[in-house]
């Protein structure tokens, strides 16, 4: 089979050019719901499993830092101080940054064994980082069963981020009553990260690669303060742009396009945006003051800047109003019939946010008689839109079967949906603005744990920086720097999980592995299920892999009109795929019409002449530019073709005309 990941030299393997990954992104989550989910008697207002329920959380709830204990933030964020927490874990961690940036074995065995002193005396954010180390076979022999045991005992010990990586463990064994009762408490943290007035902005990891190349596009557009981009917005901000001044505060406040949180300098520039009358500022503003971010908590204060932006129609602040009333937070009294009024507004003027909140009102029965199938119906418009917080009551209700029908493989997907944005995420953050400023080996260990807690694009990422990369990833192996095989198999593990979270190029990537034998036991069987998996995902290059297989009778049952579906399948999905296809074709063709002809031979030789002559051409061709050559060599092979197919018409012909030449000679002889 054609090399597939690696950049074509010859016109022959146009092929790959045309078909290299299509598409690299996993499958976006997608809700659908049939009526058949949907339960026909609503439930009874005593129901136990609804009573543990939160209503609209509380803005009350714990920092980030304390909602996430034992994350690495303080060694990332300055305005955390690490000493004022727990010095000497902080800094084992910062020793191991360290001693990735610079390569220093010596100094990441030394953090690995205070890591090690401190889990054996029961710490469990030293237990969560050493389940780490095992699981990667970093300065310990790789141990996915000492990686699980001291994950186990930390998350018991209350690190969420080791409880995440055990509910993950459970989901890719199918263990989904486990995995969900974990996602569960993880969702709930998450959701009390939340914005109260609006749902937060999805901020999704940024994929740092594009196939085999860097994703310069979305990199570009993340290199905060350095970006061109951010700094034509600060200087129309400074000039007295008012919606250039609310979307650097917006940056600073969330730690987005490559900037460093700074809840500081977020809350002096929403303050001016809101003095030039900017509504959403406004809206921010009274989130901050609710919330205590940065500030002193004032619920007067988000009230009347909640009002303010809700004045100049900005509909997602009505509900940070009907919040307050709900909670009781800013004003005289509770008021549930005011906080419906506010809800419905929003829910008029299409806010998923108000529909959310009447779905908790009328699932709860606040304010209103108790009626969960349309508690139900609001959700799902609200899920509908994207809203994080209704994911959450949808994944609750498919939990414990309060309104939906109980399904916890739906349960599990949605909550792990929902526990991914939680502060933990911000690892995403921290690797990519250590990848950004060249330090591979510190992003390459961020995205390694952010792999670990479930998260696919990290193992993409991680799993490219040890490809893309070798050596200079700086990956740490049981005793030093990983060996060419330790590298291999990480990678392969990587790309493995990452494929079974839909990424369609990972797949691909397995099933490379396996037919070219890279770190692993060359495998054509195993190389076709990877080729089935990432086909599955309607991808092109794995149709066009399968259909070379069944062509080849490897790892697939020889069968030429199987090889054409495939083809044809390939072309199907991807139009581009118009050149390589064709040749496969044509291919496929010679090889039924002349089954032992020298073209079928050349043809089969390709493989095992092809890194030969690639490296021939990258010599010759690439360096001196001498394109006329590589043109003179793919006319050649057409001569020789032609040269063949006339030399075969000659022959026939000749037979042709030889049988009726020798019948008249015979037919004339008894008249001579």
């Amino acid at each position: 089979m054609p090399e597939l990941t690696s950049t074509p030299k010859l016109i022959i393997c146009l092929l790959i050019l045309s078909l290299y990954p299509i598409s690299l992104k996993a499958r976006p989550f997608i809700l659908v719901l049939s009526q058949d989910d949907i339960k026909d008697s609503a439930a009874s207002t005593d129901d136990e499993s609804a009573a543990d329920w939160d209503d609209f959380g509380d803005s009350e709830s714990m920092t980030e830092e304390n909602l996430d204990p034992g994350s690495w933030s303080p060694v990332f964020e300055p305005s955390i101080d690490p000493g004022a927490i727990n010095g000497s874990y902080y800094i084992t961690i910062s020793k191991m940054m360290s001693a990735v940036t610079n390569g220093d074995v010596r100094v990441m065995e030394e953090a690995t064994s205070e890591v090690e002193s401190a889990a054996m005396e029961g710490d469990p954010h030293a237990r969560s980082v050493l389940g780490f180390l095992y699981g990667m076979g970093m300065m310990r022999e790789r141990n996915k069963g000492k990686a699980f045991l001291y994950h186990h005992f930390a998350a018991e010990g209350g690190n969420i981020q080791s409880k995440m990586a055990v509910a993950y463990t459970y989901l890719r064994q199918d263990m989904h009553d486990k995995a969900v009762k974990l996602y569960a408490e993880l969702a709930e943290i998450a959701v009390n990260s939340f914005l109260i007035s609006k749902d937060s902005p999805v901020i999704e990891p940024i994929r740092i690669h594009n196939g085999a190349e860097e994703n310069k596009g979305a990199l570009r557009k993340s290199r905060g303060e350095d970006d061109e981009a951010f700094q034509i917005l600060e200087y129309q901000a400074q000039k007295g742009n008012a919606g250039a001044m609310y979307k650097i505060g917006l940056f600073y406040y969330f730690g987005l396009r490559g900037l460093r949180r700074d809840r500081t300098k977020a809350l002096m520039w929403f303050s001016k945006a809101a003095d030039k009358g900017e509504p959403q500022s406004m809206e921010f503003l009274g989130e901050i003051y609710a919330r205590g971010a940065g500030v002193e908590r004032n619920y007067t204060k988000a009230l009347e800047w909640l009002t303010h932006a809700a004045r100049q129609q900005l509909y997602s602040a009505y509900n940070g109003i009907g919040y307050l009333y709900v909670k009781g937070y800013g004003v005289e009294k509770k008021n549930y019939t005011k906080a419906k009024e506010y809800f419905e507004k929003a829910a008029d003027n299409e806010e998923a946010g108000g529909h959310y909140n009447l779905g908790v009102m009328y699932y709860k029965g606040i304010g209103v008689k108790r009626d969960v199938k349309l508690a139900c119906k609001y959700f799902l418009v609200a899920a509908n839109a994207g809203h994080q917080k209704a994911f959450y009551q949808l994944a609750k209700m498919f939990h414990t079967g309060v309104g939906l029908k109980k399904n916890l493989h739906m349960a599990t997907a949605l909550y792990k949906l929902v526990a991914e944005r939680g502060p933990w995420s911000s690892l995403s953050r921290w690797a990519l603005e250590s990848y950004l400023k060249g330090d591979v080996g510190k992003a390459f260990l961020l995205y390694s744990r952010m792999a670990e807690l479930g998260y696919e694009v990290a193992q993409s990422n991680a799993a490219w920086i040890l490809d893309k990369y070798g050596e200079g990833s700086m990956c740490m192996g049981e005793s030093g720097f990983c060996t060419d095989a330790e590298r291999h198999q990480c990678a392969h593990s990587l790309w493995w999980q990452a494929s079974e979270q839909g990424n369609e190029h990972a797949a691909l990537l397995i099933g490379d592995a396996y037919y070219y034998g890279r770190g692993t036991q060359r495998d054509y069987e195993r190389a076709a299920e990877a080729y089935m998996h990432a086909r599955s995902q309607s991808n092109a290059q794995a149709m066009f892999n399968l259909g070379y297989m069944h062509e080849h009778g490897q790892g697939l049952p020889l069968d030429l009109h199987l090889a054409k579906r495939y083809y044809d399948q390939a072309l199907e999905v991807d139009p581009a795929a118009k050149l390589p296809v064709t040749l496969a074709l044509t291919s496929l063709w010679i090889r039924k019409n002349n089954a032992d002809s020298f073209l079928v031979r050349l043809i089969d030789a390709l493989p095992e002449v092809y890194p030969r002559v690639e490296a021939w051409v990258e010599n010759v061709f690439m360096e001196e530019g001498n394109v006329t050559i590589l043109t003179l060599f793919v006319c050649l092979l057409t001569v020789l073709y032609l040269r063949e197919r006339q030399r075969r018409n000659a022959v026939q012909a000749a037979g042709d005309v030889a049988l009726p030449n020798q019948h008249n000679e015979h037919a004339a002889a008894p008249f001579n």
